[in-house]
This record gives structure tokens, C-alpha cells and sequence, in this order.
């Protein structure tokens, strides 16, 4: 969760420093989800799971570590990104399933699995919240 705090912080100061007269607001404004774009909003849960230490990701009943699993639901999203205006849409129609219909599945380090999908909704819940 830090982290992923910490790359919304990195994504606002980048963007204050490419458009000063957008940091004008408060610091709390520039951080929450309301001046998030939908791709920032994205890329941040593409993040989240890039950095779930000890987790096992479970796409086609085959395994595959954080990092792949990331770079494959980046792959998904800068395909179809013109098709897909959200980042609820991402989830549901790119990130939670592969295209036979099979749902991508997580393994957590405590041995606990659950679907992406709810993996991703809610951490979106908890970025929207912020």
C-alpha cells in the first residue's frame, strides 16, 4: 500500500511539474483519486501488482511471478486502451480473465488464493477512498 502511495505522490509531482497552474490546490487535492486520470488510476494498479512480494499469479493454470503478471496486464491495457475508458473497465474486461473466459487467479505468500478481479476492485475501492 505504501508504494503504491508512493508512485501516486511520484505521478502528481510529475505532473505539477509539467503543469504548474494544475498545483495550485493543497496537497491533499493533488493526491486524491478525483485528479487521477483513469490511465494514472490504471497504472497504479498495474503497480500494486507488480509489487505483491511472495504472491503467485495463475493465468491458463500456469504461474508466474509478479513482475509477469504486471507486464502482461500492461501489455493487455496499451492494446486496448482506446476500447477501454476506466479503470473499473480495465478490471473487469481485461485484468480478470484471459481470453478463453478462464479467471486469473492470485496465490498469496500465506497461501490464501483469490481472483484478480477482487484483488484489483478492491484496491481501486481503497485509491478512489483516498
Amino acid at each position: 500500500m505504501f508504494r503504491v502511495l508512493l508512485l501516486a505522490v511520484a505521478i502528481q509531482l510529475i505532473q505539477s511539474a509539467l503543469h504548474p497552474a494544475a498545483a495550485q490546490g493543497s496537497y491533499e487535492n493533488s493526491n486524491s483519486s478525483a485528479t487521477m486520470s483513469e490511465d494514472q488510476k490504471v497504472q497504479l494498479l498495474i503497480e500494486y501488482i507488480r509489487t505483491l512480494e511472495g504472491a503467485t499469479f495463475i493465468r491458463n493454470n500456469s504461474e508466474f511471478a509478479p513482475e509477469k503478471a504486471a507486464a502482461h496486464l500492461s501489455s493487455k491495457w496499451k492494446k486496448h486502451a482506446s476500447k477501454i475508458k476506466t479503470a473499473e473497465g480495465f478490471i473487469t474486461k481485461l485484468a480478470s480473465e484471459s481470453s478463453s473466459g478462464t479467471p486469473y487467479s492470485i496465490r498469496f505468500a500465506d497461501g490464501s488464493t483469490t481472483t484478480i478481479r477482487d484483488v484489483l476492485l478492491r484496491q481501486l475501492s481503497m485509491l478512489v477512498a483516498q
